[in-house]
């Protein structure tokens, strides 16, 4: 039952709907209320200090990049949440001393029980390393330190395991932080492309055109920028934890490997 329970964790939230998702929020909310005639003059121009309106000017790349920054913070949350329920109850740093202690202490039913009052992925890898403690006591014809090494091949596999579950929709992340100042440079282009064809006429230039242009290059570079920054910072919090939690399983997995060594000496058993 424990073994479906975790492959039913792993699944965690689907990129694909959650991307959908937000698409259809920032095209409704673009085009729906930013582009509301509530929001503009009868000249068409945004009223003034119209935060709405002066964003309807930027163009449809805008609704593009709102996509892409809010399925960045919806990311992050669902992320959030998972690196929360993968810590388990207590703080990393209490639980890695207090199953250090126990395991130096040789006792292995109360390290186990430690994990698993703490649960979590850390908890989870643990448990494991301390049944194959328990399991490979009993092999015949191979040294000690034979068998710590079958301890750390253990928490090396549990480890691959839970990664994946730590790591789902990162990479999305990673990939929104390019894709999002890609996309603002564009919206970039695009206006400028207006500007400068307004200032292109004959004649005296089409000072809103020329206004309207500039306006939607700004915003799309301002949004871009934010969008990436944006998606890098979470990118680099959350990787930053996952290194945090795998540096406490090599940390304890090593302590175990030694305590099997120091208590049973290495000569085979």
């Amino acid at each position: 039952m424990e073994t479906k329970k975790q492959k039913r964790r792993s699944k965690g939230a689907s990129a694909g709907l959650i991307i959908l998702a937000c698409l259809i929020i920032a095209e409704v909310f673009f085009w729906g209320y930013c582009g509301h005639p509530s929001h503009f003059d009868e000249s068409g121009m945004p009223l003034p200090g119209d935060t709405f309106g002066l964003l309807y000017q930027g163009g449809f790349v805008i609704p593009l990049v709102i996509t892409l920054l809010l399925t960045v913070l919806t990311l992050s949350v669902e992320r959030l949440f998972a690196m929360n329920r993968a810590s388990g109850k207590q703080k990393n740093e209490k639980f890695v001393i207090a199953v250090k202690e126990k395991i130096a202490e040789g006792d292995i039913a109360g390290a186990t029980e430690l994990c698993d009052n703490q649960k979590g992925s850390i908890a989870n890898i643990i448990r494991e390393a301390l049944v194959r403690y328990e399991d490979v006591e009993h092999i015949p014809n191979i040294t000690n330190s034979d068998k710590a090494a079958l301890i750390q091949k253990e928490v090396d596999e549990a480890t691959t395991l839970e990664l994946p579950y730590l790591e789902k929709n990162l990479n999305i992340i990673a990939a929104i932080s390019s894709l999002g100042t890609l996309f603002g440079l564009l919206g970039t282009v695009l206006g400028m492309i207006r500007a400068f064809g307004a200032m292109g006429q004959e004649g005296a230039p089409d000072s809103t055109a020329l206004a309207v242009g500039i306006s939607e290059a700004l915003l799309n570079t301002a949004l871009g920028i934010a969008t990436g920054a944006t998606a890098i910072i979470c990118y680099t919090y959350f990787s930053g934890r996952i290194q945090k939690m795998l540096n406490s399983v090599d940390e304890i997995g090593f302590a175990v490997g030694q305590s099997f060594i120091k208590l049973h000496g290495g000569l085979a058993k």
